[in-house]
Order: structure tokens, then sequence, then C-alpha cells
């Protein structure tokens, strides 16, 4: 992870789990970085989240834990895998660990809390 701006220094520095390619992620970016937040970038395609990672941003969402799998993806239909199937904690996380790259993004964790911003002002959650 690597820090991208300056800092209010009475907030807990927000991290966000990006992908350069989603338009929702650049724009949960562009909000912290023109609110002047401090956060850290984790591009969790070039540096694969671990089961530790993924536990704990389960642990902080506050959106329902299926929906950090893009069902909806071609990738995911391609799979042939039943939605039904990623809807529990333990296969959400399983199935992630083998398929990075059909994570909803950006997810964004500050302090106990983490949401899915889609769309990208949901980030305004973890800050408030």
């Amino acid at each position: 992870m690597s820090a991208a701006q300056p800092h209010k220094s009475d907030s807990p520095v927000v991290t966000v789990f990006h992908n350069p390619s989603c338009s929702k992620s650049r724009g949960a970016l562009g909000i912290l970085q023109s609110e002047a937040i401090e956060h850290d970038v984790v591009e969790y395609l070039v540096d694969p989240l671990s089961r530790e990672d993924l536990e704990m941003i389960v642990s902080k969402l506050v959106d329902p834990v299926d929906e950090l799998v893009r069902t909806g993806d071609k990738g995911f239909t391609d799979l042939g895998v039943d939605p039904q199937d990623v809807r529990s904690t333990s296969d959400v996380i399983e199935f992630l660990l083998v398929h990075p790259e059909l994570m909803q993004r950006p997810i964004v964790v500050r302090g106990e809390r983490a949401v899915i911003a889609r769309p990208s002002e949901r980030v305004a959650e973890v800050l408030g």
C-alpha cells in the first residue's frame, strides 16, 4: 500500500482496494484526492489479497457479503457458477481467492467500516 495524498490528521487512514480500469474506482480516488483525505491504494489485481485481507474486508463491510462478487460480469457467467453458490462469507472468500478479478470495486475501508463504493460517492459513508 502506498500513501497517495496529504491527510487530515484527525481521521484514520482510508484504504482503497482499487482497479485502475474501473471508472467507479477512479472516481472514488478522485473524491478522496479532492477532499485531501489520506489514503492508501491497493491494486488487488497486481498485489493479490490474502485470506486475512478478505476476512478483514468482510468483517467491516456494511453491504451484504455476496455483493463483493461481480455476478453480473461476463467472466462470472463464463465460469458457469450459480450466484447462489457465492452467498455466504466463506463461499465469497474462497471464490475471490481464486478469482480476484471478479471482486466488486472499489472497496473503501476506514476504521471499522468498509463500503463497496458504487457509485463512487458512497466513499462518503466511511468518511463521516
